[in-house]
């Protein structure tokens, strides 16, 4: 009986692994997949990059040339944000390998897990019957 039900709950939660793998798999897969369609506005983003200012908390604190060459260094990481989001889809594939290979070690964690409680509850089986029972006689008869 502790046997099906352990084993109940592997299969359980290696269903439930398998389910957010995929879920996760293809929230990622579309998300990269769409993140080209956002090149337009990171290049709109970048060239406004360098509007950007300190918050009114922290503009005290900071020297100007400090601020300046931060903001120079944003307007610079534009073109580089650019080329990242055209070349994202390409990566939907490699996200996918990355998916199958996470998911195949967690699902043979999960099988060892279910393994160690199979050995742990024989161990348990074979500790409590050792000194009650029909079998407890012939280890004491061959002392």
């Amino acid at each position: 009986m502790f046997y099906a039900l352990s084993w109940f709950v592997v299969v359980a939660l290696l269903a439930l692994w398998s389910l957010a793998a995929w879920a996760l798999n293809a929230v990622a897969v579309w998300t990269v997949s769409n993140v080209g369609a956002l090149s337009g506005a990171a290049s709109g983003a970048a060239s406004g990059a360098g509007t950007i200012g300190l918050p009114d908390w922290l503009a005290p604190w900071v020297p100007p040339e400090i601020a300046q060459s931060v903001s120079q260094m944003l307007t610079g990481l534009g073109p580089v944000v650019d080329s990242l989001l055209q070349a994202a889809p390409a990566l939907a594939g490699g996200v996918t390998v990355a998916t199958w290979v996470v998911w195949g070690i967690g699902s043979a964690l999960l099988l060892l897990l279910g393994a160690g409680v199979h050995l742990l509850i024989a161990l348990w089986r074979r500790r409590g019957s050792g000194g009650s029972g029909p079998n407890a006689s012939p280890s004491l008869a061959a002392g």
